[in-house]
Order: C-alpha cells, then sequence, then structure tokens
C-alpha cells in the first residue's frame, strides 16, 4: 500500500509539473506565435474544422464546449450554424483567448472564451451537450482526469467529438523539420515518449481505453486522411514560428537560425508543388456519448 500511494504522488507530481510546463509554452512565445499566424494555422486545419462543424450538425444541440479552442476557429464556425448553439471555448493560453473573444466581437458572433485548463476547471455539471476539439486533447497532463472532468461537464448522452494526430510516421510533414534541424539544434530536445505533446493520442486502443475510464461510451475511432495546404511563401514563417523548432531557434544566434531555416527549407522540397506546399493531415475522428452516472 505504501508503494502504491508513494506511486500515486510521484504521477500527481509528474502530472502537476507537465501541465505546468503547458501553461508556460502556451503563455510565452508559442502562445503569442499562434495568434501571429492564426490565419494561415485556420486555412492549413480547415479540413479538420469542418469536420467538426459536420459533426455538431448532425444532431440537435443548444451548448457546445471547444477544448483547446486555439484563436476560436472552429468555435466560431460552429457558433455560425444554422442552429446557432450557445459556444464557449476553452484554453490554457490567455494569448490565444484574448484572440479568440477580440474575434467573436469583430464578426458580432455570439461565443464566449475562459482561460483556463479544461482538465481542472470547475464547470457546472451538465453544462453542455456537446464537446470538441480540433487537436486540443492531446496535451493533458492526467487525459483520464482531463475527459472525467470533461464529462462531469456534459449532459448524460451529450456527445463527444474530437481529432487527433494520428502517429509522427503517418505525419511525415510534422516531423521533417525536426528530423533535419537536430544535428543543427543542440537545444532541440527529443520528443517524449509518453506524456503530453502532438502525438499522444497516436494509438486508437489507448484512446478507447482514456475514454472508457473517463465516463464516455459508444466510443467510435476513424482514421481520416485530409489533403492540406498553406502558400508556399509561408512555408518559411510557419517552420520559423511554431512548433519545437519555432521554439529552439529562438536560442540560437542569427547565423544559426538561418543556417538551420535553409537546410530545413531544402528537405521540404518533395511537399512543395508550385506556388504551393500540400500535405496529408494523418488523423483520427473521434466520436462518444457520455455514458450514464453508473459507469463514470
Amino acid at each position: 500500500m505504501d508503494d502504491e500511494l508513494q506511486s500515486n504522488a510521484q504521477s500527481n507530481v509528474q502530472a502537476n509539473e507537465q501541465a505546468s510546463e503547458q501553461a508556460k509554452l502556451w503563455n510565452g512565445p508559442a502562445g503569442q506565435a499562434w495568434v501571429e499566424m492564426q490565419p494561415l494555422l485556420d486555412q492549413v486545419l480547415q479540413p479538420f474544422a469542418d469536420v467538426l462543424v459536420h459533426a455538431v450538425s448532425a444532431s440537435p444541440c443548444e451548448r457546445v464546449l471547444d477544448v483547446g479552442c486555439g484563436a476560436g476557429g472552429t468555435t466560431l464556425a460552429i457558433a455560425r450554424t444554422r442552429s446557432a448553439p450557445k459556444c464557449l471555448g476553452i484554453d490554457i493560453s490567455e494569448h490565444l483567448a484574448a484572440a479568440a473573444r477580440t474575434r467573436a466581437a469583430r464578426e458580432s458572433t455570439a461565443a464566449a472564451f475562459v482561460c483556463a485548463d479544461a482538465q481542472t476547471h470547475a464547470f457546472a455539471p451538465g453544462s453542455f451537450d456537446t464537446v470538441v476539439s480540433r487537436f486540443g486533447v492531446m496535451f493533458f497532463s492526467d487525459p483520464v482526469e482531463a475527459f472525467r472532468n470533461l464529462r462531469r461537464a456534459t449532459v448524460e448522452d451529450g456527445r463527444l467529438h474530437f481529432v487527433a494526430w494520428r502517429s509522427a510516421e503517418e505525419n511525415p510533414f510534422m516531423i521533417t523539420a525536426e528530423r533535419i534541424a537536430a544535428p543543427l539544434l543542440p537545444n532541440l530536445t527529443d520528443r517524449p515518449a509518453n506524456g503530453p505533446g502532438q502525438f499522444a493520442f497516436a494509438d486508437p486502443l489507448y484512446i478507447d481505453a482514456v475514454l472508457k475510464q473517463s465516463g464516455w461510451a459508444d466510443i467510435d475511432v476513424q482514421p481520416i486522411d485530409a489533403a492540406c495546404s498553406m502558400p508556399e511563401k509561408q512555408l518559411v514563417p510557419y517552420l520559423s514560428r511554431l512548433g519545437r523548432i519555432g521554439v529552439a531557434l529562438q536560442e540560437v544566434d542569427e547565423a544559426t537560425r538561418k543556417r538551420v531555416l535553409g537546410t530545413v527549407r531544402a528537405g521540404f522540397e518533395p511537399f512543395v508543388a508550385g506556388d504551393e506546399v500540400r500535405f496529408t493531415g494523418a488523423c483520427w475522428v473521434v466520436h462518444a456519448r457520455a455514458g450514464t452516472s453508473e459507469t463514470h
């Protein structure tokens, strides 16, 4: 029992440290970069937002929660649908939540946004009939507790729809920059084998287990391969500002920065077609139903 208590305590400490690291990351330059790159990111990720809008529109809903809403693109798209549900977006980054509020005000769209950690935020029980997320659920320090908290916030038989990346191997566009830059950037740390991150939900069996443990039922995990694109002229800004490369480049001198970007850009030539960059986004589309009180 003592060993179990010690193990649980260590797990809690690790989870708290991971949550703190995520908050620090997204409330720093990384979050600001996402704000500044928001128009491009919305374009690149539009196919996945469309999937979620379609899923929400397929059944009646009145109160929608968008987890890891970023700058609010998906939240606002859902709020603009014919049923015009009340939408709340939640994100751990104040930079992104503030940008989302500004967009909502500019568009006169009835959506609200809060800066908080969806894993621990004190939602009123049964506040929502639908929960969605476009790449916002892979960063929880404790996924089971996070989805349990989202289940508590959802009415019985409410719906969950989210999109998450499949494996790194199935998404070469997402790892090409790191692979090429690694020998040139000693400060570029390896991706953690387990824990929060872009490919945390690569294993569909893991997704199923997490959702079952947290009170969700009728879990459906389906692969989707979406055609994504961006203007070629935006490729270098994309590579230099976002992701782990963007963070690492903030800590090097200008000569190193130019050398890294030149080398990395050459490695993306297979993805360039004329004045456009094209790649396939390999993801999971996950649907589930909020189980009865006896199942969570």
